[in-house]
């Protein structure tokens, strides 16, 4: 294929930003302004980021007052999860949760929530848990509302409704599926939501993290000043959290596109599966955010593909694109039972605004010239 252009599958990652989330961030460093200063300077940057703030909570059905701005999703998590564990709640956190949860849990003593062989939680499986903790126990529940590497959904309405009735919160890291699918925090019933700017078509660098009136007061994890109800002390990011704004607002033009984006995706999966009968597509048995696709090529390592692909114009990852560049076997398959070398071999593709037909069909050609030469080997050595 040609390397004049790269085609670009890797919005889980982070999603390209839209040219006018671009507009809008450099309108905000051109005007400058703190949001806390009281003069006219001051006082027009401070409607720029209640403007900003009342979109980032339309998109997640939650009102103004309930968003709470960070530096991105992995502190928006931490707020969440270190201020009820300081407040004296236990934590429950399911097994294939996004690093900045898990890493976090696991150092504040949580008790993980096992998933099924598709990496979904069980309604059962948290009432077991939240039964053995008592009604009489302080508990925060926190399972994202879809995978970053397989894209698979969990039943968060469900699983919400158990866990207030056993007294506890329900936090939801909806990163990856505000702009992707309808998402309502009443609806779900959810008493927290983690979403990232990043992952809507945004800049980098800013977050959310949305409360509801239910959950009452938390407590900060840093100090300093006032700012995001002392939840969040500094000065805001001015011309991140405009850009996370406007691509608030676009994301409902990526929900029109939804059905769209998944039959570029199935397209995908259907060609390689015709092609190589032996691939393993994950999650595939139960529902998904439509523009994920998380599958094994037997026997060639999941950073071999990566590198072959990036030689050929074309991005996608392996896992979560958040160690650094470190590519090893995936936590979140190998909680869902797969072994070893086959969550060795797994790569992931993600489809988003910019994607094309022709990017599928690209990238399949590539990958089905990378099996030739590689998979065909490593069968018929496993053969001999």
């Amino acid at each position: 294929m040609s390397q004049s252009r790269t085609i670009y599958l890797d919005y889980n990652a982070t999603a390209p930003v839209k040219p006018a989330v671009v507009e809008a961030v450099a309108q905000a460093l051109a005007t400058g302004g703190n949001p806390s200063s009281v003069h006219s300077t001051g006082r027009n940057a401070r409607i720029a980021v209640e403007n900003a703030r009342e979109k980032v909570a339309s998109l997640l059905g939650a009102s103004a007052g309930d968003v709470i701005f960070t530096s991105g999703g992995t502190e928006a998590n931490n707020l969440c999860l270190r201020s009820f564990h300081e407040a004296g709640r236990k934590l429950l956190v399911s097994a294939v949760e996004h690093p900045s949860v898990m890493t976090t849990a696991l150092a504040l003593g949580a008790t993980i929530i096992p998933v099924d062989q598709n990496g979904v939680v069980q309604p059962d499986s948290l009432a077991e848990l939240l039964e053995a903790e008592g009604k009489d126990q302080s508990v925060l529940v926190s399972v994202m509302a879809a995978n970053n590497e397989t894209g698979v959904l969990q039943p968060i309405q469900e699983l919400a409704d158990i866990a207030h009735q056993y007294g506890a919160l329900m936090h939801t890291d909806a990163v990856q599926v505000a702009g992707k699918i309808p998402f309502d925090m009443k609806v779900l019933n959810v008493d927290l939501a983690t979403i990232s700017a990043h992952k809507t078509c945004g800049p980098a660098g800013t977050g959310a993290l949305i409360t509801s009136v239910q959950v009452g007061k938390m407590q900060g994890i840093q100090t300093g000043g006032g700012q995001e109800k002392g939840l969040r002390p500094g000065t805001e990011n001015l011309a991140g959290i405009a850009g996370f704004g406007v691509a608030a607002e676009l994301a409902a033009d990526d929900l029109a596109r939804t059905d769209e984006i998944e039959a570029l995706r199935d397209s995908l999966e259907r060609q390689i599966s015709d092609f190589a009968l032996d691939v393993r597509i994950f999650g595939a048995d139960t529902a998904r955010v439509g523009n994920t696709s998380c599958f094994a090529m037997p026997g060639v390592d999941s950073e071999v593909q990566v590198m072959s692909f990036d030689l050929e114009g074309i991005a996608i990852s392996a896992g979560a694109a958040c160690s650094s560049g470190k590519v090893s076997a995936s936590p979140v398959l190998l909680a869902m039972g797969v072994d070893e070398t086959a969550a060795s071999s797994a790569i992931r593709v993600s489809l988003g605004w910019g994607t094309t037909q022709d990017d599928i069909d690209e990238f399949v050609a590539a990958w089905k010239a990378l099996y030739g030469r590689l998979g065909q080997k490593s069968e018929e050595l496993t053969a001999a």
